[in-house]
């Protein structure tokens, strides 16, 4: 937004009447707007709260390339930035705008700083939060990996797969969890031996809601009751009857995309490039000379327990 000339001619007088505005808007939608002006102000159908703490320190931009940076601190507040939505990554990624406003004319103002949030922490009954310029982007690779492994995530536009077919996705409520980190369910007798591994868990109800976990290990118990391990805690607090989605998983192996998923047309690895051990390797008389370990591809389906028969329990031929 560039600076309008009637602010300009404002912020030219002597006396001027400006404060600064910092809008997040986090990954979930939830909107926060702070100043550091002694009265709230309403702009646009947000609403900017005097009584937050919020400051900011000197921002540093450049007419490069380089990244743009800022930190912003606040005093933790149950009716805006809570510890346990820091705590729960809440606000990991969120957008920030700062804005100069003349707050006796809102109209006028100038948005000076638009970025994300990067790292944050809580010290001293407050938060310090890094903010990086739009150009923080840039230093995110980019293009395709050559790979034998697929590069796309399940689900996603190059993967094109529907997570909503039966079978592959499952909304079911907690028993017990242990550190919001191992959960017990039970009715899940249908899904094979370790299906979920390597999926994801998504709670949709509770204090924990919108949070997401990726699962680590999914196993039966001899009592036909399942429980599932994340890799990382889900930093909210969960209790029995909350409910979860359950997504299958994929480990990116070719034999996985075309069996459990009927997905290799999709299929974004390249499974028949030779392994690095192959530049160093000679000729020998018998054996496969591709530089491969072929055994934990053709095992794949013992290890996912697909069944005896080695076809998936969902697919449209299994008559599921």
């Amino acid at each position: 937004m560039a600076l309008s000339s009637e602010f300009e001619a404002h912020l030219g007088q002597g006396v001027t009447s400006v404060a600064r505005l910092w809008k997040v808007t986090r990954r979930d939608g939830v909107v926060h707007g702070f100043t550091d002006h002694d009265l709230d102000l309403v702009i646009d159908g947000v609403t900017f709260r005097a009584d937050t703490g919020m400051t900011a320190h000197a921002l540093s931009q450049t007419t490069g390339l380089s990244v743009d940076n800022t930190e912003a601190l606040g005093v933790l507040n149950d009716a805006s930035i809570s510890e346990q939505d820091i705590r729960a990554g809440r606000y990991d990624g969120a957008e920030v705008e700062a804005w100069l406003v003349n707050w006796v004319d809102t109209r006028q103002r100038f948005l000076r700083f638009r970025g994300t949030v990067g790292e944050l922490a809580r010290e001293a009954g407050g938060f310090r939060a890094e903010l990086n310029g739009l150009s923080e982007k840039l230093n995110q690779p980019q293009g395709r990996v050559y790979q034998m492994p697929c590069s796309a995530v399940l689900g996603d536009g190059s993967c094109r797969f529907n997570l909503n077919q039966s079978g592959y996705r499952l909304d079911i409520a907690v028993g017990e969890n242990t550190h919001e980190t191992t959960f017990q369910f039970s009715d899940m007798a249908l899904y094979p031996n370790r299906w979920f591994e390597r999926g994801r868990l998504t709670v949709l109800t509770g204090a924990a809601k919108g949070l997401t976990g990726l699962i680590k290990n999914d196993r039966k118990g001899e009592d036909g009751a399942r429980t599932v391990e994340l890799w990382e805690s889900i930093r909210a607090s969960m209790v029995p009857g909350d409910m979860v989605r359950l997504e299958a998983g994929c480990d990116k192996l070719p034999k996985t995309c075309r069996v459990k998923f009927n997905n290799f047309r999709n299929f974004r690895g390249f499974p028949d490039i030779p392994g690095e051990d192959w530049l160093m390797s000679y000729p020998v008389g018998h054996g496969k000379n591709d530089g491969g370990d072929a055994k934990e591809t053709n095992d794949l389906l013992d290890r996912l327990d697909f069944g005896r028969d080695g076809t998936n329990p969902f697919s449209p031929e299994s008559g599921d």
